[in-house]
């Protein structure tokens, strides 16, 4: 059933402790995945898996930043130890910061490009070899960022543009027995947008086709969808689910 299309597989998600990355986790568990959490928001990524636990779930959450080689080991390595074998990566982590380029600090722009591009890199380096294994699927979280330009967001949008050359870069290098692929979700309700008043998330929703903010279980849909047996034959796409932005100006 639809219900177990991942019973006996494991997933890691990174950026799983809120938004797209914890939407992800619980449909994965419900739909009978094993799923590792890995963010550094321990607590708040503690009480995701337990509560997938609570739901009847599989889960266990990991810290990782995933800048770091000897912590995306681990990560393999506990998927491993603990269910025998990896069949989905989803790279999902992210870090912002805001600044023309020429006021950005160095140091600002590498931490973007590390855990957003890099990430995706070490991953590949950590977990590739487990998914050819396992015939497996590697998802990454890009954003509507690849594919228009935002003020104010110079490594931001350069980490994303890189993230979806990647993704068909991957698919070409490691298919047919591991597909690559992403999606790029436009505005969604998570945390990035609490600080946003009414006014502007009715300004946003104005050049949505949609008319709304997306919710984080429709990019989680969308990434279940790509992980699935329903998408055996789609490899090095860039899926936008943005409710139409991309694709409108008024």
């Amino acid at each position: 059933s639809a219900m177990s299309r991942f019973s006996g597989r494991t997933a890691i998600i990174t950026g799983a402790a809120n938004g797209i990355g914890a939407a992800t986790a619980r449909r994965f568990a419900a739909e009978g995945a094993n799923v590792v959490i890995a963010d550094i928001s321990d607590q708040i990524g503690e009480a995701v898996a337990s509560e997938i636990r609570s739901a009847g779930g599989t889960a266990t959450y990991r810290h990782c930043d995933v800048s770091l080689m000897a912590e995306w080991q681990a990560l393999a390595d506990l998927a491993l130890q603990q269910f025998g074998g990896l069949h989905i990566v989803h790279n999902n982590a992210f870090a912002i910061s805001y600044a023309p380029a020429h006021e950005m600090e160095e140091a600002d722009w590498d931490r973007q490009i590390a855990v957003c591009v890099k990430a995706v890199f070490l991953s590949v380096k950590t977990c590739m070899p487990h998914l050819i294994e396992s015939g497996g699927v590697m998802i990454n979280t890009s954003s509507v960022h690849a594919l228009m330009s935002f003020r104010r967001h110079p490594a931001y949008d350069a980490a994303k543009g890189a993230i979806s050359a990647l993704t068909r870069q991957l698919a070409a290098e490691y298919g047919p027995r591991v597909r690559v692929n992403a999606v790029l979700p436009g505005g969604i309700r998570t945390r990035a947008w609490d600080s946003y008043n009414m006014d502007d998330i009715a300004h946003f929703s104005g050049q949505v086709v949609a008319g709304r903010l997306g919710e984080p279980e429709e990019i989680a849909a969308a990434v279940l969808f790509l992980a699935s047996d329903e998408a055996t034959y789609i490899t090095g796409v860039n899926l936008p689910v943005d409710g139409g932005w991309s694709i409108w100006k008024e």
